[in-house]
């Protein structure tokens, strides 16, 4: 069952000085839910190999002196270190194909296909190697028409820009009509330099990637002294964004469900928060995506962890701001059926979060959800599901540092669901595996 946000705000209100209103969210998330909780929750530092232990979930980071784990799939991981490319095909314990790669660094994303292809990017390039890495080639970004998309020129000093990396960490998804599609959509413009805003995918096995939606130019994210020609983003949509946070598939109606960030800038450009429905036409190779929510920041609809279960779609909410000193921010983790994504009446609260979240990922029925070490007073928080919202348990791994987990993968071969934690965010730092118990 759901909590209401009316029966919390109205026990809010009767809280004594001595209780805490991020103490009274969590455990009356607990109770309400029947579940644990279990804030703050530490142990000490985990040393190489080591396993820690939560009451959900046994947890350990991948070791320090291999390939960093980028992704994984069943029993399959790609990796890389010190100008190479690595691939495993037992749950990472050893990496029996390695390739020269020498900007190996710089990968951002990286996904590995049921055909045995993986596909890998770096700030400005995508690549296509096969099951042994003994082939690798650049594969060039097409548009709609099977034209070459043209990256922009890069000035001098230019910092590159994100015109791959994903927060999600699910890519792949079995379509009706076309078998397996890849596709994500770019999370950037964060401390980088310009980058368009784009929805990518793939329906051959990795051999090309086109771009299912382009996003408008912002003039908030171009050089500050280039021309209107210039601009990065499609000239011809007046729909505006930062970056993309999700982008996910709905079997049960043959949809894709796509939304963005971040903030009503007042320039004269509109919103940067939407919700975008898309359909596919395998035989035209074309698509067909509508708006179907625009909001400001301090809105549920500034979402991140997009995932469709049972034909309802799950998300996290990423609210922050601005807001009057009347208003609460309106966050949570939240889900309702794909037709009453607009009303949100129909939305049901699953778990009030007090801060703002932007990933999650479910497989089966239990959902993974890192907190967000940037805003949230944890240092490394999880809220975890076995049973799709019904309890709870909520963890913080204190002795992992201050961090934020992106890019969770479902469970490998063995049980082990990877997550990329970041340093403030935007830094990669370690690679955590989670086990479920039970």
């Amino acid at each position: 069952m759901g909590v209401t946000l009316g029966t919390l705000a109205e026990a809010m209100k009767a809280l004594p000085p001595s209780v805490s209103r991020r103490h009274f969210l969590g455990t009356t998330a607990a109770a309400a839910t029947g579940g644990s909780l279990l804030a703050g929750f530490s142990l000490k530092s985990l040393a190489a190999g080591e396993t820690g232990e939560t009451d959900h979930f046994l947890y350990r980071l991948a070791p320090t002196d291999g390939p960093g784990n980028d992704t994984q799939r069943g029993d399959r991981a790609f990796g890389y270190r010190d100008g190479k490319i690595f691939l495993s095909k037992d749950n990472a314990k050893s990496w029996a194909h390695e390739a020269d790669f020498p900007d190996a660094e710089n990968i951002q994303f990286s996904s590995l296909l049921k055909n045995g292809q993986v596909v890998f990017a770096t700030q400005r390039q995508i690549f296509s190697a096969n099951d042994n890495l003994s082939e690798i080639r650049e594969v060039k970004v097409l548009k709609q028409d099977g034209s070459e998309y043209q990256l922009h020129d890069l000035r001098e000093g230019e910092v590159p820009g994100w015109y791959f990396y994903s927060l999600d960490g699910r890519h792949t998804f079995d379509v009706e009509g076309v078998g397996e599609m890849l596709i994500w959509g770019n999370y950037c413009n964060v401390r980088t330099g310009p980058v368009p805003s784009n929805v990518y995918y793939s329906i051959d096995g990795g051999e090309t990637v086109k771009i299912a939606y382009a996003f408008g130019q912002n003039p908030a994210f171009q050089h500050k002294d280039a021309d209107p020609s210039e601009w990065v983003g499609d000239p011809e949509n007046p729909v505006v964004c930062r970056h993309i946070h999700s982008v996910t598939y709905n079997p049960a109606e043959n949809a894709f469900y796509a939304c963005s960030g971040d903030i009503d800038r007042k320039i004269g450009v509109g919103l940067e928060c939407h919700w975008l429905r898309g359909t596919y036409d395998a035989d035209a190779d074309s698509w067909n995506w509508k708006v179907i929510v625009s909001a400001d920041a301090n809105s549920r609809f500034k979402t991140g962890g997009m995932n469709f279960v049972d034909g309802k779609i799950y998300w996290v909410a990423d609210a922050n701001g601005p807001k009057t000193i009347r208003e609460v921010y309106d966050r949570g983790i939240f889900r309702c059926a794909p037709e009453d994504i607009p009303d949100k009446t129909k939305h049901e609260l699953i778990y009030p979060v007090e801060y703002e979240m932007a990933a999650m990922t479910i497989h089966g029925k239990t959902i993974v959800a890192p907190k967000y070490g940037n805003a949230d007073p944890d240092e490394c928080g999880f809220l975890v599901s076995a049973d799709l919202g019904e309890t709870w348990g909520h963890y913080d791994l204190k002795e992992l540092g201050d961090r934020s987990g992106v890019r969770v993968n479902p469970p490998n071969g063995e049980g082990w669901w990877r997550v990329q934690l970041m340093k403030r965010w935007v830094e990669k730092g370690e690679v955590l595996f989670l086990k479920m118990k039970g």
